[in-house]
């Protein structure tokens, strides 16, 4: 059944903290995987889940790096993945299978933003292929163990406002490279991919969320020089961080909300901020809340899904 994208007045809000948005739920003997989950609201997520008793595997391209962030936080593993390496997202995903069954959350977290022009072995945008295209294939590997009731939540943002996707020219191979458009369209294709795999997976006991954070200063905003984040008016000539942005904790509250909270039972394929479902807004709205059209689309899901099965090669076996 297909979940309205209308808000549920939820009784959460933009300062809600990752540990309240599990609304008391116990996570004792789940199993979840925090992709970036050893920095910013990553880290805070995996925090939030392992505090409530789950298993959380933390994978990440830089072992060493996560492994000092998480030390010390009980129920957190941590394995070696790099989104843009396939084969490297396939050993990790048969590891994971080979000594585990049963995944009851996926919180596709990791991202770059605004970055230079950059292209993975393959050839692919970078920002397409580590935000989008290395989660897509992550998913469908470790679809087995997701069957049965598991969540799948997909961090977009409301930079998806810059751009949707475009299915002609994903790598920008016949247009000028923006880094601010292509972060877009990845966010974009986030949100279009939870649409996509809730409509599939639905029936198996699977739902899919996409989620717009809210603005955090963490190191996603590493390409972004001092001088751009004053004129975008996310920090001041001090350095002081704008006052609408969150802290990591506030952050991660909306993605810890989609993964365990009883008010979505039975929903999804919607996109959410602020610990609710987010309100649908027009194409050409100036704000910086709500989602756009092109963001929760059916028939541009099915023609990203099938672009991405396209570009990956990979295909899940529903």
């Amino acid at each position: 059944m297909t979940t309205p994208q209308s808000p549920l007045q939820s009784g959460y809000g933009m300062r809600t903290e990752a540990r309240e948005a599990l609304g008391e739920r116990d996570l004792t003997g789940k199993v979840a995987i925090v992709t970036g989950g050893y920095s910013g609201l990553g880290l805070e997520t995996t925090k939030a889940l392992a505090g409530a008793g789950a298993i959380v595997i933390v994978p990440a391209r830089s072992a060493e790096k996560a492994q000092k962030a998480i030390v010390g936080i009980a129920n957190v593993e941590q394995a070696t993945l790099d989104l843009t390496d396939p084969a490297s997202i396939d050993a990790f995903a048969s590891g994971f299978l080979s000594r585990t069954k049963k995944l009851d959350i996926l919180i596709n977290n990791a991202a770059i933003m605004a970055a230079p022009l950059a292209r993975d072995a393959r050839g692919y945008e970078a920002q397409f292929a580590t935000n989008h295209l290395g989660h897509f294939q992550l998913t469908a590997r470790l679809w087995p163990a997701l069957k049965g009731g598991a969540r799948v939540v997909s961090l977009s943002s409301v930079a998806h406002r810059r751009s949707g996707v475009d299915l002609d020219d994903p790598n920008f191979e016949h247009t000028p490279y923006d880094r601010w458009v292509a972060y877009g369209r990845a966010k974009s294709a986030n949100a279009l991919f939870a649409l996509g795999l809730d409509r599939r997976s639905a029936a198996h006991g699977v739902r899919a969320f996409s989620v717009h954070p809210g603005g955090i200063m963490t190191n996603l905003q590493r390409f972004m020089p001092e001088e751009e984040k004053r004129a975008m008016g996310w920090i001041d000539e001090h350095g002081n961080t704008h006052p609408m942005f969150k802290t990591p904790s506030q952050g991660a509250a909306t993605s810890i909300w989609c993964a365990t909270h009883a008010q979505l039972d039975g929903m999804g394929g919607v996109y959410c901020e602020d610990c609710d479902i987010a309100q649908p807004v027009a194409a050409d709205d100036e704000g910086f809340t709500g989602v756009r059209p092109w963001a929760t689309d059916p028939a541009i899901a099915e023609g990203l899904w099938a672009l991405s099965e396209e570009m990956t090669g990979v295909r899940f076996a529903l």
